[in-house]
């Protein structure tokens, strides 16, 4: 045992060494197409999702499958594992597909390259959000194709090709979805790299926005429009990252970050999300203390949250009972709630108020009733509480109330017997003589 300690230390070294280890391939999907002419003249393109493997390391190295297509990523100044920031194999989803470039014939400057070479688009998109990856793969095959290429006429991929490629472009984002706050500074990663330098480039922001299209920043030959990229940091690093003014309701959308390098277009879609989280109040304190037989309006107020997809619910637990207590009865959700509607503040948020009327006996004290609000913005729900106490009135409260009742059948007694004074004195009148 006394060796234990030492071999788990060892072993979470070298646990911590193998999760720096970049990867070294990725199982992928290759996305396939097919296009043909129907029997009706018109195109039609087959979509083929295939078994596939992005593998880095040199055209010679072991494949990993050699049963599958593999897409062998070599070096260059463009390593797409780089941007994968504590993205572990099995957290990052893989696609392949062709890339088109729509006749444009470019030489891209880069060493080795050829007119005829073909392109891949890689995406490598992290499971729990934390970036996105687009990488230009390029390919040069042995020799010029013998005719024209096009999406009609492209070279067949067979189930166990091997294509040897190098990334020559990469568009990411450490940002792909954003919950943001009112009022809050948000910044969009979007950031793109090539391999070589000096691009030739284009960069623009645009944002959707309540089903609107807006141009916020565009970047072409040395000339800008729009703001919210630092342009200092475009051009010396390919930082296309965008600030944002305070967050506002208005802000929620998709922003489509895209830059080009001929022939090669990449696009990152971003979204944001408003998110703000509910204020809840009760009109009661912590304590209530109520006479037996008295009655109370109780009040769980919600406000102030965004989106509108709220839920408010009441619960009783018995005198003595605790949720946290094993064996204790679970609390109870009450039934007779009432939900007023839905207010609209100025800033967009909501509010809502969720009530209901309390009688009580001396039964119900020491009962504890709870107001528990779900948003989307809580990780779990918010919960207001307060205890009951119930007493029986006092001597004085029932001297009062004995001397109040003596009163008003003291006033009913008046007014009966003014009642009758006033039908006898009508009645002597109209009595003949």
């Amino acid at each position: 045992m006394e060796g234990f300690p030492i071999l788990f230390i060892f072993s979470l070294l070298f646990a911590g060494i193998r999760s720096m280890q970049p990867v070294s391939w990725l199982p992928c999907t290759f996305i396939d197409e097919h296009v043909s002419v129907n029997g009706e003249g018109h195109l039609e393109t087959q979509v083929q999702p295939r078994e596939a493997v992005l593998q880095f390391g040199q055209a010679g190295d072991i494949l990993v499958n050699p049963h599958t297509v593999t897409f062998m990523v070599t070096a260059s100044k463009v390593d797409l594992r780089s941007y994968m920031e504590g993205g572990d194999a099995e957290h990052v989803e893989c696609e392949v597909r062709r890339y088109s470039t729509r006749g444009i014939q470019v030489l891209w400057p880069s060493h080795r390259a050829r007119e005829y070479d073909r392109w891949f688009k890689c995406s490598l998109k992290h499971s729990g959000g934390r970036f996105r990856v687009i990488g230009f793969l390029r390919h040069t095959p042995a020799g010029p194709p013998p005719g024209q290429e096009d999406h009609r006429n492209l070279p067949v991929i067979g189930d166990k090709d091997l294509i040897v490629t190098s990334a020559a472009m990469v568009l990411h984002t450490r940002t792909p979805v954003v919950r943001a706050g009112l009022l809050s500074d948000q910044k969009l990663h979007c950031q793109f790299a090539v391999d070589h330098k000096g691009p030739k480039f284009t960069a623009e922001w645009r944002a959707q926005r309540h089903g609107d299209w807006t141009q916020l920043f565009s970047y072409s030959n040395s000339e800008k429009s729009g703001t919210g990229v630092t342009l200092r940091a475009l051009v010396a690093s390919g930082d296309v990252s965008l600030s944002l003014p305070p967050v506002k309701i208005a802000s929620e959308g998709k922003y489509v970050c895209s830059v080009s390098v001929s022939p090669l277009t990449a696009v990152q879609d971003i979204t944001l999300d408003v998110v703000e989280r509910p204020r809840v109040s009760l009109n009661v304190g912590p304590e209530l203390s109520l006479v037996d037989g008295g009655e109370q309006k109780v009040v769980c107020e919600a406000e102030g949250y965004y989106p509108l997809d709220v839920k408010m619910e009441w619960f009783r637990e018995a005198p003595g009972g605790s949720r946290y207590r094993v064996g204790s009865p679970l609390p109870k959700r009450l039934d007779n709630i009432l939900l007023s509607s839905h207010k609209h503040s100025r800033d967009g948020t909501f509010s809502l108020s969720a009530f209901f009327y309390l009688s009580v006996s001396v039964a119900d004290s020491g009962s504890r009733f709870s107001c528990e609000v779900s948003h989307s913005s809580l990780l779990v729900p918010v919960r207001k509480s307060f205890t009951l106490t119930v007493h029986e009135p006092s001597g004085v409260m029932l001297l009062l109330s004995v001397g109040s009742a003596v009163v008003v059948l003291l006033l009913i007694l008046f007014a009966m017997l003014r009642y009758l004074h006033s039908v006898r004195q009508e009645s002597w009148k109209h009595k003949p003589y």
